[in-house]
């Protein structure tokens, strides 16, 4: 077998693009690693801001710990209630998709997240 320079020059690029390939698979994987995702959520709004805690139901949670958490979801229902108090009337409901939210930290119960310091949208 002879190796020409073309044929070396072309192994190299094979092995560089496979490489890059390589970790650019593995940078991506290290962003995601500090996301949750959240099929369906509900927040309550208050005078016009929303609640810094927001319920969310079909998670799937990161597996490390961390200071504040991106949590992705698909639909968030926003209940805009007329008064201060949770049993108040509601105003309107407001139904928002593919939202991403940063919260500082959640507690479980069963199929149930619960979030809480969420910075508002």
């Amino acid at each position: 077998m002879h190796f020409t320079p073309k044929r070396l020059l072309g192994a190299t690029a094979a092995v560089s693009i496979g490489a890059v390939a390589l970790l650019g698979a593995g940078a991506g994987a290290a962003g995601a690693a500090g996301r949750a995702y959240c099929d369906r959520a509900e927040r309550p709004v208050w005078s016009g801001d929303p609640s810094r805690n927001m319920t969310g139901h079909g998670c799937s949670m990161p597996d490390n710990g961390r200071r504040w958490y991106t949590v992705e979801v698909d639909t968030l229902v926003e209940a805009h209630h007329k008064t201060e108090y949770l049993n108040g009337p509601v105003d309107r409901t407001e139904t928002l998709h593919d939202r991403t939210i940063r919260c500082m930290g959640y507690t479980t119960s069963g199929d149930t997240v619960n979030w809480f310091g969420c910075v508002p949208h």
